[in-house]
């Protein structure tokens, strides 16, 4: 099993390594297509709360968005509820680059999954779901414990 979880992360590290090369060519750095692709994804997230789900601490969010920013490919806009925090979106300037994004990304897709029947992959997609939903269900409880 322990394996299993190496291949997972291997298998995902090669994926991205690739996704950036060929991102690269676009002028895109890893960080800043996670963000634009997490934004496409839920636009309107605060600054804090697109950090944690990037697993990024938000001094380095706040540098990679100025960065988007400056590009005119995100904006900043003024949370209602909280004066002090942002809320992100992208721009119509940044729709045809998450496109090309896209269309590399379901291209890496299908290289990767080449001579993997549908079957397979939709097994394959159960059982990662299933082991995302065992380590949560996990970190939960710990969570409980450390509270009690």
């Amino acid at each position: 099993m322990e394996e299993l979880l190496f291949e997972i992360n291997e298998t995902a590290r090669a994926v991205r390594r690739l996704f950036d090369q060929r991102a690269s060519a676009m002028g895109v750095t890893r960080a800043q297509w996670r963000v634009l692709a997490r934004l496409k994804r839920e636009p309107g997230l605060r600054q804090v709360e697109l950090a944690e789900r990037l697993d990024m601490e938000p001094i380095t969010l706040c540098r990679i968005v100025d960065r988007l920013e400056e590009a005119g490919l995100v904006e900043r806009k003024t949370d209602p509820s909280d004066r002090r925090a942002w809320l992100l979106e992208l721009t119509a300037k940044a729709d045809p680059l998450v496109k090309q994004l896209r269309i590399l990304a379901r291209g890496i897709a299908e290289e990767a999954m080449d001579r993997i029947s549908e079957n397979e992959l939709r097994q394959l997609q159960d059982g990662l779901a299933a082991i995302r939903a065992n380590v949560a269900h996990a970190g939960e409880l710990r969570g409980k414990a450390a509270r009690t």
